[in-house]
């Protein structure tokens, strides 16, 4: 008769041993008892096999080795992960959107995507992030820290990506180009903004009057219509403007400077609307034409004292 085989049962979870050592070992994961520690780093373990495991990162001995490319790693779950690389299998998807991942690490971090979840903090403000890496970044806010230097001009970055887009200063490369127009840019959000000229996208809206602009500047600039605000200021005269550069234009006024000048006669002029109007004189120009008598004018000005004309008829 075959002897029946005994089993033993966890008294926390349940689970089911057919080694009474194995049932002793997951003991530890409730009780937390770790009595492998590492002599060197005092690093602790619950199994003696993680304790060897653990003791390659000392001595460097990395046993499980590609037969690919030969790269070799201390741990088999590495050489599995990396072998992966190259069969381009990714075992691990999302069950929410169907993304898939090379290793259960990868999905984890993703589903943050869908949870929302924040586990990282930062120790200074409290604000939460989904990534560590994020936290690091964040945390140079705090420091001032900008380990990212131009080799260049020594302007300095806190992170990596953002000297990269500052190198395209230097170099003049535009990579991204209009498939429409052919126009070409130094930077993606570039080429994206001005797709909006060929899509029509306004996706900025006024909360106010509900006007569309294809930019969020265009809107912080259209609210100062609202707000009357007008941070602008000339520092001679004290005369405010809600754009900046009607601010240079006016400071034309105490410089005396004349930047535009008449190819014709070299009459200068502080503004180029006002060569523009000037040019006029030596074309003959007049693109401003009265509705009632077809008069033409090369001003609106002259237009609107020869309306007058008009109105003091129709009074009378």
């Amino acid at each position: 008769m075959r002897k029946s085989r005994k089993f033993w049962a966890c008294e926390v979870c349940g689970s089911i041993f057919s080694i009474n050592s194995s049932l002793k070992i997951h003991m530890r994961t409730h009780t937390g008892e770790r009595p492998y520690s590492c002599e060197i780093c005092g690093s602790a373990f619950a199994e003696k096999s993680k304790l060897g495991v653990h003791m390659r990162v000392h001595t460097g001995e990395k046993p499980y080795s590609c037969k690919v490319c030969g790269s070799a790693f201390p741990q088999k779950p590495h050489l599995e992960h990396h072998m992966r690389t190259h069969t381009g299998e990714k075992p691990f998807s999302c069950k929410v959107c169907g993304s898939s991942f090379s290793d259960a690490s990868y999905l984890k971090i993703h589903m943050r995507t869908h949870t929302g979840e924040k586990p990282y903090s930062c120790k200074m403000c409290g604000l939460q992030f989904s990534y560590k890496s994020n936290v690091k970044t964040h945390m140079q806010l705090h420091t001032g820290e900008k380990p990212y230097v131009c080799k260049v001009c020594g302007s300095a970055f806190s992170r990596k990506d953002s000297l990269t887009t500052h190198m395209v200063v230097h170099s003049g490369e535009k990579r991204f180009s209009c498939e429409v127009c052919r126009s070409v840019f130094a930077y993606k959000s570039y080429l994206t903004i001005h797709m909006r000229i060929h899509t029509g996208e306004k996706p900025y809206s006024c909360d106010v009057c509900s006007s569309a602009f294809s930019q969020r500047s265009h809107v912080r600039k259209h609210m100062l219509k609202h707000t009357g605000e007008k941070p602008y200021a000339c520092k001679m005269c004290g005369t405010a403007f809600s754009r900046k550069y009607h601010l240079r234009t006016h400071s034309l006024i105490h410089s005396g400077e004349k930047p535009y000048s008449c190819d014709v006669c070299d009459s200068a002029f502080p503004y180029k609307s006002s060569l523009v109007t000037h040019m006029r004189t030596h074309t003959g120009e007049k693109p401003y034409s009265c509705k009632v008598c077809s008069s033409a004018f090369s001003q609106t000005s002259h237009l609107k004292k020869h309306m007058r004309i008009h109105t003091r008829s129709t009074k009378k």
